[in-house]
């Protein structure tokens, strides 16, 4: 079993656009390649859980989200980084389903499908909800300051294991306490 390095989307991986389905919106946050890269080479699984509620509201489609999802990658393997896998959550809140962070749904079916240890393995977020998923799945988790951070922070401040600038930031931290 691996650890793995969960990252949100949205605020963490790429710019924040709210409700994004354009993949020619899709830039990837400065740092966010270097932290795949680093994650990965330090024995890390990289996979993103992302909550894409504009499916289930009807805003968009899945193969809207596949194809930005495709973008964020070629940007990603540009940059010589490259993701595990991508669990994607289409539902909106109000149906309840056991996938949508905070829920642990997309965790638990990436451990099964990835082999991966969640004891040993971190989320890095920019919302209350990434962080209280980590939580709930037993792992450690990151808030970072992109995205939503900034207004997530006294939210989920709390319950992170720290607070980081940004998403490289917050892999150096990680790799740093692996190794201490």
């Amino acid at each position: 079993m691996k650890p793995c390095i969960f990252f949100d989307r949205d605020g963490t991986l790429i710019e924040e656009r709210h409700y994004l389905s354009d993949p020619e919106q899709v830039a990837l946050l400065p740092g966010a390649a270097e932290a795949v890269r680093r994650a990965r080479e330090a024995g890390f699984l990289a996979v993103v859980l992302t909550n894409q509620s504009g499916v289930g509201r009807g805003y968009f489609r899945i193969e809207d989200v596949e194809a930005v999802h495709r973008r964020m990658e070629e940007l990603l393997a540009a940059a010589g980084a490259h993701l595990d896998a991508i669990y994607v959550c289409p539902h909106a809140p109000e149906e309840d389903c056991p996938c949508r962070k905070p829920r642990t749904g997309l965790v638990e079916r990436a451990a099964r499908e990835l082999a991966i240890d969640l004891p040993r393995s971190w989320m890095i977020g920019d919302k209350a909800a990434d962080i209280e998923m980590a939580r709930n799945a037993g792992m450690k988790s990151a808030l970072v300051m992109t995205g939503y951070g900034a207004a997530s922070a006294s939210e989920a401040g709390a319950d992170a294991a720290w607070k980081a600038s940004d998403v490289l930031d917050a892999v150096n931290r990680i790799l740093r306490e692996q190794t201490a």
